[in-house]
């Protein structure tokens, strides 16, 4: 095997030995601090052994290790077992076990790292008002432990310690913080992602609500011209061939458009952002259909007359689309309830765009009530735009809706006039 293979297979093996001690850390933390301290006790006694070769190091200790002071070790470092647990507690008895081992005369350069692990644990899990009164337990330790050393390494074993304790705070004050942080992120990107399943809910619902609207003004137009000329075409059947025959060709073509408006409607439904196909259903209707519309109210036996004054120019799609549905609407509501009746339809363009439909038909008793879908749905759809409805009876008889929708400045009134039906004067 080259040298080159050797250190990627040792760089692998050294791979997997953490990613396995990282997997037991998180199934079993206990289990983990418990095999540290093992490792940390038993380097701290082979150590001991060692350097005193069964005799009394004089510039460190006083006597050689023994049951009590192996006992004293064994507690120092595995009270790290329950240091999560209990981090407070487990720095007390670590450091209290380190100053009885220490003044028993034992090896002064011995349990030194438990206590200062125990204050990283406790900084890192306990805030500051808790965490910075604990530096002094490990302090007192190691500073016992250092004035029990020669005299020459006095001073420089106390600056020593002092900088280690401040070091094992701060790093575990670090860790403590950036946990912390990460809580706060993780908590601020679970409200983000609720906000946005709720935007997204919102949106359902407003598209749902502007789907139902399409769909009220699209089926209730047209089949109420369809309803009201299938009783006339079966009602002279079989008295005037020529009238149902009419009737039912008016039918034909009332149908043949609501399902065009409804494959439209549908495939708007159907079609993503990035389709390519996404130009090709039919533009919605405007006020550039008034004639089809006023064409095919004429036909169901109502008699319709429009006038259009101002300077009449384009409007933005989503007004043209908003005045369309309400002189519809308007228009299929006088179909419906008021009998027979005269209907008048006026556009003037302004500053706003006015729209006034009025009859002369039995007026507020047949009409749709103030809570009714249709004038509910005229009502909102004109909100939308900022624009107004003002809908009742008129003193002479019938029933009036004046609509008003504010007009873009944007658009210049530079476009030559052009009639949306046949004014009348």
């Amino acid at each position: 095997m080259s040298d080159a293979a050797g250190r990627g297979y040792h760089a692998l093996m050294r791979a997997k030995v953490l990613s396995s001690l990282r997997r037991l850390a998180m199934m079993n933390p206990f289990l983990t601090d418990l095999l540290f301290g093992v490792v940390v006790a038993g380097v701290s006694l082979t150590f001991g052994l060692v350097s005193t070769n069964g005799s009394v190091d004089p510039g460190y200790a006083r006597r050689s290790l023994e049951v009590a002071g192996v006992a004293l070790t064994l507690v120092a470092n595995l009270a790290l077992a329950w240091r999560r647990r209990a981090p407070v507690t487990v720095l007390m008895v670590s450091c209290a076990a380190s100053i009885i081992f220490h003044a028993a005369g034992y090896d002064a350069r011995l349990n030194g790292v438990a206590p200062l692990l125990a204050l990283y644990t406790v900084a890192g899990r306990r805030s500051p008002a808790v965490s910075v009164p604990c530096v002094l337990p490990p302090a007192v330790s190691l500073w016992h432990a250092a004035f029990l050393g020669p005299d020459e390494f006095t001073w420089p074993n106390l600056a020593q310690t002092s900088i280690m304790v401040a070091v094992a705070w701060t790093f575990g004050n670090s860790t403590r913080m950036l946990v912390e942080r990460n809580r706060r992120l993780a908590h601020l990107s679970e409200r983000l992602r609720q906000e946005q399943e709720d935007k997204a809910r919102r949106a359902v619902t407003e598209e749902r609500v502007r789907i139902a609207r399409e769909l009220h003004d699209l089926v209730a137009h047209h089949m109420s011209v369809i309803v009201i000329q299938a009783g006339l075409a079966r009602y002279v059947l079989g008295s005037d061939l020529a009238t149902a025959r009419g009737a039912l060709t008016t039918i034909a073509d009332t149908g043949s458009e609501a399902m065009g408006e409804m494959r439209r409607l549908l495939s708007v439904l159907r079609i993503d952002t990035d389709d390519d196909d996404a130009d090709g259903y039919d533009p919605a209707p405007g006020l550039q259909r008034l004639d089809q519309l006023v064409e095919r109210l004429r036909s169901a036996g109502l008699t319709v007359e429009v006038s259009i004054t101002g300077q009449v120019r384009p409007l933005a799609p989503g007004i043209d689309l908003c005045a369309y549905r309400v002189v519809q609407e308007c228009l299929t509501n006088v179909l419906k309830h008021a009998g027979p009746a005269t209907a008048w339809v006026s556009l003037h363009y302004g500053a706003e765009l006015e729209l006034r439909v009025t009859d002369d038909g039995r007026g507020a008793a047949a009409t749709p009530q103030e809570n009714g879908h249709g004038l509910i749905v005229m009502r909102e759809r004109v909100k939308l735009y900022k624009g107004t409805v003002a809908a009742g009876s008129k003193p002479s008889g019938g029933f009036e809706v004046v609509v008003t929708l504010p007009l873009s400045s944007s658009h210049q009134d530079d476009q030559p006039p052009q009639s949306h039906g046949k004014p009348n004067t």
